[in-house]
């Protein structure tokens, strides 16, 4: 596949950071953004005593990782669901604990491809953004309902945006007259709101906005929030989680809750660490790992990604593993 957007960012170093939880026969990684199954590939080519189960909430993802997987037979299981729902997926298959834990955080290259769902800005297009296309609101409701006041709020904090309050007052100006449909007229307003010197930085000037609509849609923060400490306490001793993020926010909320996973309760002050009080997991990254010179030539959205990885060391306190 020439496209660079069908690599997975940051492979290799994905699949050496998965590769010691993944060594003993059963193991199991849970991939949770599942898109077109490349990093579940990857492990299922290099890690022969893993089996992988697959999740995402887009069902069209899971059909075509369905097919590209086949090969492997029963290693391979698909699951529809979000991924803060973890423990009941894990529950309805039986597994108590797992090997692995992997998110690549983000809009897959497949939903990005299909014009139809409304993801890329570059060419006309319905505004929907679900990353599961029969639920919920899509971006065009959030643009047609949402007060100037939640409109601000949603393109500051997901999109960073510095015009994310004028941008608000004309989106709800222009949609008095008429509502917003597709992606041509939102770039259109974002053309005539965005400072020209503004629009001659930062790549194109409907990036930050598109990404934040999508965030909102499909509430990614507040799903991730759930979900990280959810893999955490689903593996089980020696097991990893490894997350890929590519917006300040989600490696914000990654950091913190790698943070507390990893921080001893015992005072700081205390010459010596009771036995048992160490830790449940730790830090297998130092700090965020980033993408090299060579790869984001190669593939352009490695630019802004952040990879981080813990390991648990031994059980929590009333755990059953």
């Amino acid at each position: 596949m020439s496209d660079p957007r069908h690599v997975p960012v940051l492979l290799d170093r994905v699949v050496e950071l998965l590769r010691p939880a993944l060594a003993h026969d059963g193991a199991v990684l849970v991939d949770c953004t599942l898109g077109l199954g490349g990093h579940s590939e990857a492990v299922l080519e290099r890690c022969g005593a893993a089996r992988v189960v697959g999740i995402d909430r887009d069902p069209e993802a899971l059909r075509r990782a369905r097919e590209r997987l086949a090969a492997h037979g029963d290693r391979f299981t698909a699951v529809h669901a979000v991924y803060d729902e973890l423990p009941d997926v894990l529950g309805e298959l039986g597994l108590p604990a797992v090997d692995a834990v992997l998110f690549d955080l983000g809009v897959s290259s497949m939903q990005l491809d299909v014009r139809e769902r409304g993801f890329a800005y570059a060419e006309d297009a319905p505004l929907d953004m679900r990353m599961d296309g029969t639920t919920g609101p899509t971006a065009a409701d959030v643009l047609n309902t949402y007060s100037a006041a939640d409109l601000t709020r949603v393109l500051r904090d997901y999109g960073e945006e510095k015009f994310a309050k004028k941008i608000a007052h004309a989106v709800v100006r222009r949609r008095e007259t008429t509502p917003f449909t597709t992606s041509a007229a939102l770039v259109e307003l974002l053309y005539a709101e965005i400072p020209a010197p503004a629009r001659r930085t930062g790549g194109h000037p409907a990036k930050r906005t598109f990404q934040a609509l999508r965030m909102e849609v499909n509430d990614e923060l507040a799903v991730l929030r759930r979900a990280i400490p959810a893999a955490i306490d689903a593996i089980a001793v020696g097991g990893r989680v490894v997350v890929e993020a590519y917006h300040s926010l989600e490696d914000r909320l990654v950091k913190q809750a790698f943070a507390a996973a990893t921080r001893s309760d015992v005072p700081v002050d205390l010459p010596f660490l009771p036995e048992g009080s160490e830790p449940a997991l730790r830090l297998v990254t130092r700090g965020a790992e980033q993408a090299d010179e060579h790869e984001i030539a190669q593939n352009p959205r490695a630019a802004s990604v952040r990879l981080r990885a813990v390991e648990r060391l031994r059980a929590s306190q009333g755990a059953s593993r």
